[in-house]
Order: structure tokens, then C-alpha cells, then sequence
């Protein structure tokens, strides 16, 4: 089998980000194109900020707080405690240099540029060689309906703490959505399309609501990979296993499984899930057995150069 060499990747933020920095290592990044969820961006201050893209660009240009998972590596936060004393929200760790970034999206879109140019402006800005592109140009807010009400998705998960239970979730706008300029070329023209191990629904899933996208990947089914987000019933990162329970699938392997089964063609889960491969085979799908748990780069590398030697689902 002659190697992959184009990969595309579908990614959220931080659990993306490992999986992202180890492709990014073991192969050329430049042939390497990372299309990122955006239905987490959110208006604050005045500022346009677009959560899962930072997390990627500053994870890949060596900048991110490998600790937090999010934000510059020795960041200070003057300016939100200043903020503060203004009464101005503070709920939302925005550190400053963070801000740098949001100030100059935003002066961009002003200037009536669009987020693409944007992204791409600072992920060259920062070095880093890959290419990344935001789901949808336009703005596809996730919105959480919950027993407190509507919430915003950055209210859910981080002014809230992911405490309201989840009733439903939908794209505001997602109809009208257009997929950014290179997204679907993207999908067609890879070699491999890689869905990293993000949470189905909020990050996976604004991606694959915008108009054009899932039906790319259908057709592309079999060259399609996916890393399962849950381990052993529970997620990595985030209230994936939470919100997937609350919203009637089961949190596991399995559950997640069932979800992407349309459009995948290789399923790839942890060995701590082995006993689930027999259930998830029955969905038409090639079952993959991995380590993906990724505590260290070289675990994130090794998973990496597994994923890129795997044969497609035939």
C-alpha cells in the first residue's frame, strides 16, 4: 500500500490538538490540512474569538499552556482583571496576549475580511506550515438548550461548568451556512481524511451540519478514519460522555460508533474498549484497535504514524 500522503483532519480543540501536534511531527506538515469546528466562537468585549482554532494554531506553532490545553505557555491576565473592575465579565480566560490574537480577528472582519483570511493571517503570523481552515466563513453559533434554558455553548461549558443538563443541540444559521473556501476541495483531495478524537456533538458536529460537508465525506467513506473520543465509558477531555448520555446515545465506544458509522470507514478505539469491536464491525465499519490515550508526544506520535500506516476499509 502506497502511503498517505494528503491528510485532512476534522478537529475541535484540545483533544484534536494532541493528535494534530503528533501528525505534525511525523509527517510534512504542509501536507496537512486541519479543518476546525467554529460553532464554539463567541462575541466578548467586542471581540470575535474563535476558541478551537487558537487551540490548534498555538498548539502547532509551540505557543499553547500544554498544561492548560488552551492559551500562550506563561500567559499574565492583567487586562481581564481589569475588565473585572470595569464590571465587565471575567468568566472567559482571555490572557493578554491571548488578546492580541482576538483584537486582530476582529480588526480583520471589520476591514471585511472573512475568518478564513483571518485564521490564515495568524497561523502564518505564528510559523506554523499546516493549513487551517474554519469550518464555515459564516457564523454557526452552537447553541445549548438546556433545563435552564438557551445557553450559548462557552456559557455551558465554561461559565456553567457543564452543570445544565442538556436537552438539545442545534447550529444557529447552520441552513444558510456555506463550507469556507478550500473545505470540501479539502475533503475530496486527501488522501486520508482523519476525524480526531473531539467531542461528536459539539465539536465534530457543527462541522458536519454545515451544507456540503457530510456528503463529501460519504462519498470519500472509505479513505475516512476516526479516533473514538470515549475510553471505557468515559471521555478524555470535556463532557462528551455527559452530554451524549443526557441526549439518549450511550457513552461509549459504541455509542460514538453508531454516530459516525455513515461516513466512516475505519473506526479506531482504545484497547480498553476491545470487548465493543464485534458490535461496531456490525455497523459496516472496519474496527481498528490502538493506544489513544495521549499523555506524552510520544505517545501523540505514535498514534500518528499508526493512523498513517493503517490500510483504508475496502
Amino acid at each position: 500500500m502506497k502511503p498517505p500522503r494528503k491528510i485532512t483532519a476534522l478537529a475541535g480543540g484540545v483533544g484534536a490538538s494532541k493528535l494534530l501536534l503528533g501528525l505534525y511531527a511525523v509527517m510534512d506538515p504542509r501536507d496537512l490540512t486541519i479543518i476546525v469546528n467554529t460553532g464554539d466562537d463567541i462575541l466578548l468585549h467586542g471581540l470575535k474569538i474563535s476558541p478551537d482554532l487558537d487551540i490548534v494554531t498555538y498548539t502547532l506553532a509551540g505557543v499553547i499552556d500544554s498544561a492548560k490545553g488552551w492559551g500562550f505557555r506563561d500567559e499574565t491576565f492583567h487586562a481581564l482583571k481589569r475588565l473585572a473592575v470595569y464590571g465587565r465579565a471575567n468568566w472567559f480566560n482571555l490572557g493578554d496576549r491571548d488578546l492580541a490574537t482576538h483584537i486582530h480577528r476582529t480588526a480583520l472582519l471589520g476591514e471585511g475580511k472573512s475568518l478564513s483570511h483571518a485564521a490564515d493571517s495568524i497561523r502564518t503570523a505564528l510559523g506554523v506550515k499546516s493549513l487551517i481552515l474554519p469550518m464555515s466563513d459564516d457564523p454557526v453559533p452552537t447553541v445549548i438548550e438546556s433545563n435552564e434554558g438557551a445557553l450559548n455553548f462557552q456559557e455551558y461549558l465554561v461559565k456553567r461548568r457543564a452543570e445544565p443538563v442538556v436537552r438539545d443541540i442545534h447550529f444557529a444559521g447552520v441552513d444558510s451556512a456555506r463550507p469556507a473556501p478550500g473545505v470540501l476541495e479539502a475533503i475530496l483531495d486527501a488522501d486520508r481524511v482523519i476525524v480526531c478524537p473531539s467531542n461528536p456533538l459539539i465539536s465534530i458536529g457543527p462541522i458536519l451540519a454545515v451544507p456540503g460537508i457530510r456528503e463529501r465525506l460519504q462519498a470519500r467513506r472509505e479513505n475516512v478514519f476516526a479516533v473514538c473520543p470515549i475510553v471505557g465509558g468515559k471521555s478524555l477531555k470535556g463532557p462528551s460522555d455527559k452530554m451524549l448520555a443526557q441526549l439518549g446515545h450511550e457513552p461509549s465506544a459504541l455509542g460514538v460508533a453508531k454516530l459516525y458509522a455513515p461516513f466512516t470507514g475505519t473506526f479506531i478505539i482504545d484497547p480498553a474498549d476491545k470487548a465493543q469491536t464485534a458490535a461496531i464491525a456490525a455497523l459496516g465499519m472496519k474496527v481498528t484497535i490502538l493506544p489513544t490515550v495521549m499523555k506524552t508526544l510520544a505517545h501523540k506520535r505514535k498514534l500518528a504514524r499508526a493512523l498513517l500506516a493503517l490500510s483504508p476499509s475496502s
